[in-house]
């Protein structure tokens, strides 16, 4: 008799510890309808509108796709659109499904789901007149949110694929004067690599920032805020600061943007402390901060690489325009 050990061979992905996110995902797929497709397409089959059917469907198949699929995530849907397009050079009618939900976790399976089952549903209506069908093509068109971001199929998308769907990518910060700064102590003395500077200078890079290496500087608020200055006055737009936000006495991040400061921008810092707090409770005693040098933008995160990197995440939506209206560009 087959012993079964204490781990099962699958499992449920643990999500518990993912930030919640607005999440976007489009499939498609098609039904290659041969000599049906007039009949579908002008709604005469014997068992009624194949199309009108198969969208409904959709929409049941994209809300059911945990009941299909044992380790999908149960999800609570915001929206799901279903379309069904003829396309006549094929003789085919193409699928699609979006489907959108605030949460922990994608949306593709649900998009997918949907999908797959209004082109079953049109295979099911359409079978009478021509038991010659054919279901193929369905993949993932494009997804939203989370880690990764827009994420496109290698197959890419049609000009009016896009224009119906209008896939969002993070804002991007092209040609954007930056600048970052770690802080710590023991690092300027080389007891430890950086790690997070370089991090930060790779995702400005990502959006298309200018900037180059990481400075490293002791914890030491007054010549920090010194540099603030000259950095403003050189024309940097923004700049990003690691390390020296705990509650240790050498940690005067803080206190240094607050001698260069202008103004302060305390949404940012708040805005960081209640996403990071989906990821840890410890959120709460970061002093992460923002401030305005001029129309330079300068803000305060951790140390360490993985809360900079969650950090970017977080703050990347919102940098373009938050420059846009610090130089004077207003609402978009």
């Amino acid at each position: 008799m087959h012993e079964r050990g204490n781990s099962a061979s699958f499992h449920m992905a643990d999500v518990r510890h993912k930030r919640i996110t607005a999440r976007r995902a489009v499939a498609v797929g098609e039904l290659a309808a041969g000599s049906a497709f007039e009949a579908i397409v002008e709604r005469r089959l014997p068992k009624g509108d194949a199309m009108g059917m198969a969208e409904v469907a959709g929409l049941q198949g994209a809300k059911n796709a945990a009941q299909l699929m044992p380790l999908c995530h149960p999800l609570a849907l915001e929206y799901a659109e279903l379309r069904c397009v003829p396309v006549p050079e094929r003789r085919a009618i193409r699928v699609y499904c979006e489907a959108a939900a605030i949460a922990r976790t994608g949306v593709e399976m649900e998009a997918l789901a949907g999908a797959s089952a209004a082109l079953l549903t049109l295979y099911d209506l359409t079978k009478p007149v021509e038991p010659a069908l054919a279901i193929g093509n369905v993949r993932l068109l494009f997804k939203e949110g989370g880690k990764k971001g827009l994420w496109f199929h290698p197959d890419g998308m049609t000009d009016e694929e896009r224009a119906h769907y209008r896939p969002r990518a993070l804002p991007r910060l092209d040609g954007v004067p930056a600048a970052v700064v770690t802080l710590s102590d023991r690092a300027s003395r080389g007891d430890y690599e950086d790690l997070s500077g370089p991090l930060l200078v790779e995702r400005l890079r990502a959006l298309g920032a200018e900037l180059g290496p990481a400075e490293l500087r002791a914890d030491e608020a007054a010549p920090l805020a010194a540099r603030l200055r000259e950095l403003a006055a050189a024309g940097i737009r923004l700049a990003l600061c690691t390390g020296g936000t705990g509650l240790s006495p050498r940690d005067v991040t803080p206190e240094a943007l607050a001698l260069a400061a202008d103004r302060r921008v305390p949404g940012i810092g708040e805005l960081f402390r209640a996403e990071s707090s989906q990821h840890t409770v410890l959120a709460w005693l970061s002093r992460a901060e923002a401030v305005l040098v001029g129309g330079m933008l300068a803000i305060a995160l951790p140390g360490s690489a993985k809360a900079v990197a969650q950090g970017m995440e977080i703050l990347a939506p919102i940098l373009a325009h938050a420059l846009a209206m610090a130089a004077g560009e207003g609402h978009a």
